[in-house]
């Protein structure tokens, strides 16, 4: 597969065992959703997770959370819809409505596996469910926007391999001018 070849040519990545059709099976029962191509081949034939990135702290199983993802002991459902379609700066917002603290929590525990972080609570996430469903996103203690040329902030193609495929190509996240 010529995204493991990327990979490893070009940031000598150290990635962990793949998980298998059968785990993938398994975690997708689990949690009621399909993973989106092509993550759910990645995981199943390549690697479930990578020590040397993407993000900056690695590619995380997909079952799994960032270390400093706390204690709030809320429920993530990946079933449910992601409700955002369009960039949300929630630090920015002048007005919040009273509905804020309600899809902020939708924000951070709907329908998205995190991918890994960057550090200083700056998570990728791949949303599993909901419109964006294979579009990754930059999802922060600030504001969550989408990856992908078409929303701006970046040239790359949106989705898993185009987000895989611009870090190998060494080149920062944020690169459109």
């Amino acid at each position: 597969m010529i995204m493991k070849r990327e990979l490893i040519v070009a940031r000598a990545v150290c990635l962990a065992p793949s998980t298998s059709s059968a785990g993938v099976h398994a975690f997708e029962a689990e949690h009621r959703i399909v993973l989106p191509e092509p993550y759910r081949a990645f995981v199943a034939e390549i690697a479930d997770g990578s020590y040397s990135g993407p993000p900056e702290y690695g590619l995380l199983s997909v079952a799994e959370l960032p270390d400093d993802w706390g204690d709030d002991e809320q429920e993530r459902d990946l079933s449910k819809p992601f409700p955002l379609v369009e960039a949300w700066m929630w630090e920015e917002d002048s007005d919040p409505s009273e509905d804020a603290d309600e899809l902020l929590e939708q924000v951070y525990n709907h329908g998205s596996i995190v991918l890994g972080t960057d550090g200083c609570a700056m998570n990728w996430h791949l949303i599993v469910t909901g419109p964006h469903r294979g579009h990754v996103w930059l999802i922060s203690d600030v504001g969550a926007v989408p990856f992908g040329a078409q929303f701006g902030f970046t040239t790359a193609e949106p989705g898993f391999a185009g987000w895989v495929r611009h870090w190998a190509a060494n080149k920062p996240w944020h690169d459109a001018a």
